[in-house]
C-alpha cells in the first residue's frame, strides 16, 4: 500500500445476472493520492463485476508496471486473468496477453485512441481482450454517494448496471465487446 493512501471500505452485495454470479463481499481498497475517485470507483466496479475464485487487488498498487490492478490466480499462482483499468498502452496489453489467459478492460474512456494504438503496434490476441465501457456521467454521478465507508448493492442485467446506494439508485450502461 502506498504510503498516504486513503483506505476506502466497500460492504458489497453482487447480483450479475449476466454472469450468474451472486456475492457479498467486503472490499478494502487503497486510494492513491494521484488516483481519481472515477478511477477508484472503476477499480471497485470493476473488482465486483469480475469476482471469482482468486481475484485480488494487486499488491503492487496502480503503479505497478508488472502487475495487473487485479488479477485472477488459481491455487497454485497461475495468473488466469489481468484485468485492467482506464486506457493501458499498447504495450501494456501486449504484456498482459501473453501473462494471462484472460484480459479484460474496464474503462470509462474514449476507446479509438487506444484502438488506433493497438492496430499501430502488436499485441498478442488481441482480438480476445475483453473491453468493459462504464459512461463517466454514470461515474460521476456516482461520486458523491461514496464516502470511506460505503455500501453498495449492484446489480448487473442485459448490460444495465444498477448500483443503490442507500435510498439513491443509479443505472447505467455497461457495454462489453473485444477491443478489436
Amino acid at each position: 500500500m502506498a504510503p498516504n493512501a486513503t483506505i476506502f471500505r466497500f460492504s458489497l452485495t453482487i447480483s450479475d445476472v449476466d454472469r450468474g454470479v451472486y456475492e457479498t463481499i467486503d472490499l478494502r481498497v487503497a486510494r492513491h493520492p494521484s488516483e481519481t475517485t472515477r478511477f477508484m470507483l472503476t477499480r471497485t466496479l470493476a473488482y465486483a463485476l469480475s469476482v471469482e475464485e482468486g481475484i485480488a487487488f494487486s499488491k503492487g498498487g496502480i503503479s505497478s508496471t508488472d502487475e495487473p490492478p487485479i488479477a485472477v490466480r488459481d491455487p497454485t499462482g497461475l495468473l488466469l486473468a489481468w484485468i485492467d483499468i482506464g486506457s493501458p498502452s499498447a504495450e501494456r496489453l501486449h504484456k498482459a496477453s501473453k501473462a494471462a489467459r484472460r484480459v479484460a478492460l474496464f474503462t470509462s474512456a474514449d476507446l479509438a485512441g487506444l484502438r488506433r494504438e493497438v492496430q499501430a503496434r502488436p499485441v498478442h490476441a488481441a482480438e480476445t481482450i475483453e473491453v468493459f465501457q462504464l459512461a463517466p456521467s454514470f461515474l460521476d454521478a456516482l461520486e458523491p454517494h461514496v464516502d470511506k465507508h460505503t455500501k453498495m448493492e449492484l446489480v448487473r442485467n442485459e448490460g444495465v448496471l444498477y448500483v443503490t446506494v442507500g435510498t439513491t439508485t443509479l443505472e447505467g450502461a455497461i457495454t462489453r465487446e473485444m477491443l478489436v
